[in-house]
């Protein structure tokens, strides 16, 4: 597979389910130009870890509004899943209200450029990117499905990153960089 990371970011447009579930959208790499995007890849909606994923990352919003980036979530399935699953109660498995839009790679070419598709199953690995406000993809993380990413970590990272400098294993926002 390619690298990315220090590279151009593949560019994407998507439809969206808005995080108030009243509506749809359209995003695109264009659209957060100027901006950092945490931009994430979940299997599937109505299952059992992304949810704690993708709920966790709405919590933390105001912390990477804060940090000038913002939060795009992706799956292979519609917008109209992503909606349905936005206004299901979360007693019944649903999200609720989220901050951010979730983002539709119905044609999986999304996925597949950002090497998280798995083809014979038509849905994405977890695969989180950071890309900087220039669209230079600066961080990508992939792995298993069954394993949930931390939010304390992917902001560690971003803020890690917009140091521009070097950053020791456990760099906390707040400490030197070497």
């Amino acid at each position: 597979m390619e690298r990315l990371v220090g590279k151009a970011a593949p560019d994407f447009s998507m439809k969206t389910a808005l995080g108030d579930g009243q509506g749809f959208g359209e995003v695109s790499l264009q659209s957060y130009k100027g901006k950092w995007l945490v931009m994430f890849f979940y299997p599937l909606d109505f299952t059992f870890v992304c949810p704690t994923e993708i709920t966790g990352y709405s919590k933390r919003y105001n912390d990477f509004k804060n940090a000038g980036a913002d939060v795009l979530a992706v799956s292979t399935d519609s917008q109209y899943s992503h909606q349905a699953w936005i206004n299901l109660d979360p007693s019944k498995g649903g999200l609720g209200k989220l901050n951010f839009p979730i983002a539709s790679d119905l044609t999986k070419s999304v996925s597949k450029d950002y090497g998280v598709l798995i083809e014979e199953e038509g849905i994405a690995l977890r695969g989180l990117f950071i890309i900087d406000p220039q669209g230079i993809l600066r961080y990508s993380v992939i792995h298993d499905l069954n394993v949930g990413r931390s939010v304390d970590e992917t902001l560690r990272v971003l803020h890690a990153l917009q140091t521009g400098g070097l950053c020791p294993v456990d760099w906390k926002p707040g400490e030197k960089t070497l």
